[in-house]
């Protein structure tokens, strides 16, 4: 999952990028622009949602599920501390919900609540979050205690990729991974698919 980061991107835009994605077999595209306002975050999300058109590639609006559900796109990801996933699944019953949670209480919460999904982070070192990294192990322990799968984000390389799958992960989920890659994309996400075999 490429999550975006329009301060990060450099000159190529998300709608661009996430045709990169979408060409290199990327399941989603994270739409992540906190700081947008509806209208501009609902347009920016259409333009995505045209960029992926025709491909196997999802689109997820962080924390909006009424930008999601307006601009077509396939669901939502919902911040630790944003709205309260059984509401979401409630209102919005079409939506794939994504639960973004730090701890093996917080996603057996979220799988209770209706969560499709579980975004559990920082799995490993990221700047700015070293000393909350919550490691393989308790990656691990997280998988073992819920049924719905379990993506790993924060810290995620190539290497690290491999221990989060190793713990379970069942999805990666990335920031500069995706936008600023040690390789073409398409070889990036090679090396990644290989991993999960």
């Amino acid at each position: 999952m490429l999550v975006s980061d329009r301060g990060r991107q450099g000159a190529l835009a998300l709608p661009a990028r996430a045709r990169t994605a979408a060409a290199a077999g990327l399941d989603w595209v994270q739409v992540r622009e906190k700081d947008l306002t509806g209208a501009a975050l609902w347009r920016l999300v259409g333009e995505v949602q045209a960029a992926v058109a025709g491909t196997g590639t999802r689109v997820l609006v962080n924390g909006r599920p009424d930008v999601a559900l307006a601009a077509g796109a396939a669901g939502v990801q919902l911040p630790a501390d944003g709205l309260p996933v059984r509401e979401v699944r409630r209102a919005f019953p079409a939506l794939v919900i994504g639960a973004s949670c730090h701890s093996r209480d917080d996603a057996v919460r979220a799988e209770e609540a209706g969560a499709d999904f579980v975004l559990l982070g920082p799995a490993f070192a990221t700047p700015g979050k070293e000393a909350r990294a919550l490691g393989g192990a308790a990656l691990a322990e997280v998988v073992r205690a819920v049924r719905v799968p379990v993506w790993a984000i924060g810290g995620i390389d190539l290497a690290s990729a491999a221990r989060a799958v190793a713990a379970g992960a069942r999805g990666l989920a990335a920031i500069r991974l995706f936008l600023d890659p040690p390789a073409p994309l398409e070889t990036v996400a090679r090396e990644l698919r290989g991993l999960a075999r």
